[in-house]
């Protein structure tokens, strides 16, 4: 967690009380907002953003290129049929989200520039007191919910990872340009310029052939490879069905195929992952000009699966390399010199513009300070319930996607899930409810991925227990089974009525 900002003046009034309060306007909050509004009507919501636009990942990268890794009939919601490319860019995304929002009315409920200090639970009210600062103004608030939904993602939408690059400050004092793809300068111009992308991963492989096209040369520079495997951008099945069935029903089963394909990729990949990894390299040497060093650039250390796989839309990072305009290198840093990247082997990158494309910094719950009557929460000693609560905290969900398929499908489950469990509260005459962590659960990290911005965080994040319900799932078939048909309440799962209120009608 961060350092707790200072607290507002103590007669600061309350200027918002309401059920629940979504923190986060990205694809999880938005998807919270419309499931907590279609399933509960009466039930009371606020959706608060730090940035000044609904979006999230999409509306702050903007880096060139941009686009999801994920194809959009599994990443966009279940409720809202993805009429466009199974592959497709930020701005489509964005115009998607957009038009949740205002087909639902849910923009209304979103306070932008809306910052959570710290949240502070009050058993004895069963309420949480949320401190707020606006950040364009700093002007401090308070908010009071029953429920606190942190739609924040895992990472920090302020910082991107940059490790320390000896002589970077030569490089930048000779005229050079280092720019992270989290912060992109809207007046990067790149044209004819030589751009050296550090990183392999998904943002690195979606900025070189975006920037191959105008730039003198690019060059991804990478420590080791990653496994990068070339899709379609448009899915042929997905249109024809659209062209023979109404949309909702051609949207259920184009939805159906791809959960149904991810799951069988990712399974066989875990199983055999020899083959997969001579399947991989097949259709790279396929993709590059004969006699490429497909070995030395495209065979990773690890198996399949074990870091998401880069997808490549019609494979247009081998049509650079193939076409010249880019090419890949396999070394690491000595250090930046006043004209490029001087590499350990002792070569020489020459660059005008070096993009750090690094990695992320994982941050949990936006940062958020919890305190659970008075006493700080320790995110290392909790432990997740069915990977959307949290042991020890009261009326406290989260939502964070799947690594090894579509974040959405995760999501949306937990969403459905989480109004259920309003529902049952309701009818029952609960206002409190907390996960119990039973005696002797042998714990693990929380997330079972060996990318490096997961890696670096995980001394800092809660656990997860070896099986349900304290697995943190990656199997959307389980997931199904668990968080849509299965019961809300559970033994290890305690409700409170501090408040003695009267039951409702079963919703």
């Amino acid at each position: 967690m961060t350092a707790a900002a200072s607290a507002p003046p103590p007669d600061t009034e309350v200027d918002l009380d309401v059920d629940v309060l979504i923190v986060g306007a990205g694809i999880s909050g938005l998807g919270a907002a419309y499931y907590l509004q279609r399933d509960l009507p009466d039930t009371t919501y606020a959706v608060v953003e730090a940035r000044d636009a609904l979006g999230g990942t999409w509306d702050l990268h903007r880096y060139p290129g941009v686009r999801s890794d994920s194809d959009l009939f599994t990443f966009g919601y279940e409720f809202k049929p993805w009429r466009g490319d199974a592959i497709a860019t930020a701005g489509s995304i964005l115009g998607y989200l957009r038009e949740v929002a205002d087909e639902n009315r849910i923009h209304d409920r979103i306070r932008f520039r809306t910052r959570i200090a710290g949240a502070s639970w009050s058993s004895a009210e069963a309420r949480w007191t949320v401190e707020t600062e606006n950040t364009a103004t700093g002007e401090r608030g308070r908010i009071r919910c029953a429920w606190l939904f942190a739609a924040t993602g895992y990472y920090r939408y302020d910082q991107g990872y940059v490790p320390e690059f000896a002589g970077r400050a030569e490089f930048e004092a000779a005229g050079g340009t280092v720019v992270h793809p989290q912060h992109w300068p809207e007046d990067l111009d790149h044209t004819g310029r030589r751009v050296v992308v550090i990183g392999s991963g998904a943002t690195a492989v979606t900025l070189v052939p975006a920037l191959a096209g105008e730039a003198g040369h690019v060059t991804m520079l990478q420590r080791s490879p990653t496994y990068v495997v070339p899709l379609p951008a448009k899915d042929r099945i997905a249109n024809a069905l659209h062209k023979v069935l109404p949309e909702g029903r051609a949207h259920a089963l184009i939805r159906a195929k791809n959960v149904w394909t991810q799951r069988v990729t990712w399974r066989l990949c875990q199983r055999y992952p020899r083959a997969a990894r001579r399947v991989i390299r097949r259709l790279n040497a396929r993709s590059l000009p004969p006699g490429y060093p497909v070995d030395e650039h495209f065979n990773p250390r690890y198996d399949p699966w074990d870091q998401r796989l880069c997808v490549v839309p019609n494979g247009d990072l081998f049509k650079a390399l193939s076409a010249g305009t880019a090419s890949v290198v396999t070394d690491t840093v000595d250090t930046f010199t006043a004209t490029g990247v001087r590499l350990t082997s002792g070569k020489h990158l020459d660059a005008d513009v070096v993009v750090t494309a690094t990695g992320l910094n994982l941050q949990a719950f936006g940062g958020i300070d919890l305190t659970v009557d008075g006493a700080p929460v320790d995110l290392t000693g909790t432990v997740a319930f069915k990977g959307m609560m949290l042991t020890g905290v009261p009326n406290f969900a989260y939502a964070i996607g799947y690594t090894n398929s579509s974040w959405t499908l995760k999501v949306g489950l937990l969403c459905e899930h989480f109004v259920r469990l309003l529902a049952h509260m309701d009818a029952h005459g609960h206002d409190t409810c907390a996960p119990v962590l039973p005696p002797g659960l042998a714990t693990r990290p929380l997330l079972d991925f060996e990318a490096g911005y997961v890696l670096r965080a995980l001394d800092r994040l809660p656990k997860q227990g070896p099986g349900f319900p304290w697995l943190t799932s990656r199997d959307y078939p389980s997931d199904v089974k668990l968080l849509r048909h299965g019961p809300v309440d559970d033994p290890h799962l305690r409700f409170t009525s501090s408040a003695q209120r009267p039951a409702k009608a079963a919703v």
